[in-house]
Formats: C-alpha cells, sequence, structure tokens
C-alpha cells in the first residue's frame, strides 16, 4: 500500500518535513507544494535531509517558479494535472496540515 505524502508549509517554521521523512515508506511518494518548495535551497538542513533519505519527490513547478526555487535533478516537477494522477496511482494521500 503507497501513500502520497503532500506538504505545503515551510521546513523552517515546525517539523512536519521531519515527521513526514520519518515515516514514509520505500513505496511511498512526497510532493512539495506552497513554501514547502523552499526545503530545495541548497545549503539547508531540509534540503540535505531530502538529498540523502533520496524519497520520490516531486515539486510542484508553479509553486517553484512562485518563489524562484530550483528544483534538483533527483526530484521531478510536476504540472495539476500530474498531481491528480498522482493522487491516483497511490493508495492514500495524507497532506500534512
Amino acid at each position: 500500500m503507497s501513500t502520497l505524502h503532500v506538504l505545503s508549509h515551510s521546513p523552517f517554521g515546525d517539523d512536519r518535513l521531519t515527521s513526514c521523512l520519518r515515516v514514509i515508506g520505500h513505496a511511498d511518494a512526497l510532493l512539495l507544494s506552497g513554501d514547502a518548495v523552499y526545503a530545495l535551497q541548497p545549503g539547508t538542513a531540509p534540503f540535505s535531509a531530502l538529498q540523502t533519505r533520496r524519497v520520490k519527490l516531486y515539486v510542484l513547478a508553479e509553486d517553484a517558479e512562485a518563489r524562484a526555487v530550483q528544483v534538483p535533478d533527483w526530484a521531478e516537477t510536476i504540472d495539476y494535472p500530474a498531481f491528480v494522477e498522482l493522487s491516483i496511482q497511490h493508495d492514500k494521500v495524507n497532506s500534512w496540515l
């Protein structure tokens, strides 16, 4: 059973990303949207955690563009229709509110 984990809050304001990375399974995926894309700023602890953990990582292109965040080659940039497809492909969707 796989879960799509969706984060939209900045990783610098709380521990949602850390908590998510603790429970994410090998069949799961992580989607960064909204201010969560700030986790992809090189040289930061969230960036290192994501890079080290090597989870299947997706980033909403619109949100990365709006925040001028470069998406690394080990993450996949997607649009909203692809987000819907991801939601369908996984058994569950967990939004970290």
